[in-house]
């Protein structure tokens, strides 16, 4: 059975997601410097997969650090947190893993006991993060009836996730309920998430997939083949915008054209209630080679001009309801997240 992403004694371990779907191998990191790259560089990707990452990469510095002075410790650990947070800036969980792991850092009295507890709280977040995703999926699987398409976008899955995945976490939950469900996966460019990682997912699991290019969702959706459309999302600002992989933005206006429904699917930590709108949220840009070749082939001009921001927002009211595992929101654009901290 394949995972995402594990503690192992004194290591880290990783299916590396740029393999696929050509191989399925796992990376052993030994080296926190190493975990960060890893976020950096894709062999982890997806925004509660990061997190976890990066709280299992402060623990593995904590567990490898020699220091025996409290106070240098704790100076060196609040400087590898700095370097986990300079990983990926637009997913939100980084940032809320890192806050649980700066907290012990800070609370310590001792050394050991913290090295300890950080690994324990890493740990934690992974199994949260599982427990969390099957909560979301049982309570947006009310939305999937029998026989429907759903079509996601990039990958919510397993993958991006400790285990079961946000959107591709309710459509499981949908199929445990006895629903036949048949999943449109988009190829998701630049980076083909979908194509290379949702189609893989779901092909293991043995749920119904067809992959379709990008552009021709629309074309699926007026031929009324596509029922509704589940993402996840990397940060969702307090009004309800959803920051999602780029093209996201673009598929809830499709959506929205066809009248039909378009759901998000988030854990809590996800949900950012300090930034207003999704007009706050920094998008990070990446390599233009993630544009110009596919799998190390080139595919562009050399030379030629070539932007490639990892993110969009799609803004509330695109949005039918986002799905936590706290609960539902309705038509965000009317009340924002608000309701969701309300009954807590």
């Amino acid at each position: 059975m394949y995972y995402t992403i594990k503690w192992d004694d004194t290591a880290v371990s990783m299916l590396d997601q740029r393999m696929l779907p050509v191989q399925e191998i796992y990376r052993h990191y030994t080296n926190y410097h190493d975990v960060a790259d890893a976020i950096r560089s894709m062999v982890v990707r997806g925004a509660p997969a990061i997190g976890i990452a990066a709280a299992m990469g402060i623990a593995l510095a904590a567990v490898k650090n020699k220091l025996s002075v409290l106070d240098e410790f704790k100076t060196e650990m609040a400087r590898v947190c700095d370097e986990f947070a300079q990983t990926r800036p637009t997913a939100v969980n980084l940032f809320w893993a890192i806050s649980r792991m700066k907290t012990i850092i800070e609370e310590a009295t001792d050394i050991q006991h913290c090295k300890e507890a950080l690994v324990d709280e890493a740990k934690k977040i992974h199994h949260e993060d599982i427990a969390i995703n099957k909560k979301i999926g049982e309570n947006g699987q009310k939305f999937l009836e029998d026989g429907m398409a759903v079509m996601t976008y990039c990958n919510a899955g397993a993958l991006a996730t400790g285990g079961y995945g946000t959107a591709l976490g309710v459509i499981r939950s949908a199929i445990e309920h006895g629903k036949k469900i048949k999943v449109y996966a988009c190829e998701t460019r630049p980076y083909l998430q979908g194509a290379r990682i949702t189609a893989w997912e779901l092909f293991k699991d043995s749920i119904e997939t067809t992959l379709i290019c990008d552009n021709m969702a629309g074309y699926f959706m007026k031929k009324g083949e596509i029922n509704c459309v589940i993402v996840g999302a990397d940060r969702i600002a307090a009004n309800g915008d959803a920051a999602n992989k780029i093209g996201t933005y673009t598929m809830s206006l499709l959506a929205k054209a066809h009248a039909i429904p378009f759901y998000v699917a988030a854990p809590l930590s996800t949900l950012d209630t300090n930034t207003l709108n999704g007009d706050s949220i920094i998008i990070e840009e990446r390599s233009i080679d993630e544009v110009a070749y596919i799998q190390g082939v080139q595919i562009a001009p050399e030379g030629i001009f070539i932007k490639n921001p990892a993110f969009d927002v799609t803004p509330a009211d695109n949005i039918t309801a986002i799905i936590t595992e706290q609960g539902i929101v309705e038509h965000p654009a009317a009340t924002g997240i608000a309701p969701l901290f309300s009954v807590r």
